[in-house]
């Protein structure tokens, strides 16, 4: 069967959530881009789709390229004055939209910094010390969501959502496990159980392998 889909990404990159949502509801796709993601950067294929040279990016059946998705057809509860997001939301918002919008804002989207501190600053001893902060930015930005949010058997209930997928992938990046582990104590036992659910066992051995030390 041809592809459905086209996902622009990499190994060990945020492209792999999309995979593993494509795997999980049975839909083919070829990828684009399956090189270190420094190279994604640098492949005009990715630039055709996404000027900012970034993945993922996934082009839907129709031709319609999305670099961000979000499923509507989640509640979401509304946040009291306090908490991270907005201290309302809207009946047509969602759980699933709010955390997703969070973790792509306040921690995933450092990763074009930690890719090459370089880019904002101009001493190289500096980089370190940048390296450090998002490390540090990141898991704070891991405590808080933990402390508001309530699992299940996954994150936002007892069926398995994207969201679980993003952090499964998401919490594997620096500062890597262990300290997810210690500072969000509330989803760690989701997330272990998106790394051994069984239908992407063969997508997470060649996308994002569990090698010797993954978790430290």
């Amino acid at each position: 069967m041809a592809a459905s889909y086209i996902v622009y990404g990499s190994p060990g990159s945020g492209s792999v959530p999309m995979e593993a949502a494509l795997t999980l509801i049975g839909q083919p796709y070829e990828i684009i881009g399956e090189t270190a993601l420094r190279e994604v950067a640098q492949n005009p294929e990715v630039f055709a789709v996404n000027p900012l040279g970034q993945v993922p990016a996934l082009v839907v059946p129709i031709g319609e390229i999305m670099t961000e998705s979000r499923d509507p057809g989640l509640a979401c509860r509304p946040l009291p004055r306090g908490t991270i997001g907005p201290t309302y939301v809207t009946q047509e918002a969602t759980g699933l939209s709010c955390w997703m919008t969070y973790v792509s804002a306040e921690i995933y989207g450092l990763a074009w910094v930690r890719g090459d501190p370089m880019r904002i600053v101009s001493d190289e001893r500096q980089s370190a010390v940048v390296l450090q902060r998002i490390a540090d930015r990141r898991a704070h930005c891991w405590h808080l969501m933990d402390e508001q949010v309530e699992p299940a058997k996954f994150l936002l209930g007892d069926e398995l959502s994207v969201l679980d997928l993003y952090v499964a992938t998401v919490s594997r990046w620096t500062p890597r496990r262990r300290r997810f582990y210690r500072e969000a104590p509330k989803m760690a036992e989701a997330v272990r159980r998106v790394d051994a659910e069984p239908r992407l066992a063969k997508l997470w051995n060649t996308r994002f392998p569990f090698i010797q030390g993954w978790d430290d």
